[in-house]
């Protein structure tokens, strides 16, 4: 871990998710790390919250539950996992904390490591974008989520949860025709907001009646086939799930996915060359006895389930 990132992170006392070292092994490369991201815009207009997520999400998780049942991997000893901590980074200080957030995710891209980011409301994603182009040029993207994230508030400013993919798209960071809004549904504030905007962008847009209707499993292999080998970035916000099983989100739509067809769509993505994998939008203060962030937990543990050891 390079001191630039060292500089960037906050004393970390809490425990690491899943008791993981909070530093590389000399024993083995490090293939994916955990970092938190310990931040939101303060200017949700549902819950605020999401501040709190990365370490909810730790001490939810039980730290000697690091296996799963369907796998006779020890994935997080090969995959050399570590946990860095969380960023220094104070709410509502956007600029700083964008530029942070961009600076920490180079440095860890540059390591050769998967970063497993912990949010954090929406907003956080946009940094992580930047610094994964700077890497890898143009992303393909599989965002998941019960909103597109490309809607302008009035009054509210270039930058909150819900412009995230609109700045994206217009500083061209992202391969629009293999960017993946996936989950879409529930209420609206206007007609013209959200799906004109998604049309513009170039992005698909794969709602939730849809891809409950195809099935999960086979929605990801039709991504797989159409995104091939580029580098991936999974943006896994929480409402993706339906309330009755994450009830701790900043902004719940009822009819989302069960934890069943999250966790196979999420298992269907394996073999695409996942660069970056962005998890958020836990709100604590909204968890009922902690379902929100064990259920991130497992995701998680999921994905990095299915991410190969590098050659």
């Amino acid at each position: 871990m390079s001191q630039a990132l060292q500089h960037l992170l906050s004393k970390f006392e809490l425990g690491t998710f899943a008791g993981l070292p909070g530093k590389p092994s000399d024993d083995r490369p490090t293939r994916a790390a955990i970092l938190g991201l310990p931040f939101d815009t303060g200017t949700n207009g549902f819950r605020i919250g999401s501040r709190q997520g990365p370490n909810h999400i730790r001490a939810s998780h039980l730290p000697d539950r690091r296996f799963l049942f369907n796998s006779e991997r020890d994935f997080l000893n090969e995959l050399g996992v570590v946990d860095l901590g969380n960023i220094q980074l104070t709410p509502s200080k956007l600029e700083d904390a964008f530029e942070k957030i961009e600076a920490a995710l180079s440095a860890v891209y540059n390591s050769g490591a998967v970063p497993v980011s912990l949010g954090g409301d929406g907003s956080v994603t946009l940094p992580q974008l930047r610094a994964a182009y700077k890497k890898y040029g143009p992303l393909s993207v599989i965002h998941c989520d019960a909103h597109t994230d490309t809607s302008d508030v009035e009054g509210a400013g270039p930058y909150t949860t819900t412009t995230t993919f609109l700045r994206a798209a217009e500083e061209g960071i992202l391969d629009a025709e293999s960017t993946y809004h996936v989950g879409a549904r529930g209420t609206l504030s206007s007609l013209s907001g959200a799906r004109k905007n998604i049309t513009g962008t170039g992005h698909r847009i794969i709602p939730m009646d849809e891809f409950i209707g195809e099935g999960p499993g086979n929605v990801g292999e039709r991504l797989h086939a159409e995104i091939g080998d580029r580098p991936v970035y999974i943006c896994w916000d929480m409402d993706f799930f339906d309330p009755s099983v994450a009830p701790g989100v900043a902004m719940p739509e009822w009819g989302g996915a069960s934890a069943r067809e999250g966790l196979t769509f999420l298992n269907s993505l394996s073999q695409l060359n996942t660069v970056s994998f962005d998890i958020n939008t836990v709100s604590p203060p909204h968890d009922i006895q902690g379902l929100t962030g064990q259920l991130a937990g497992r995701v998680i543990l999921e994905f990095l389930n299915g991410l190969p050891v590098k050659d």
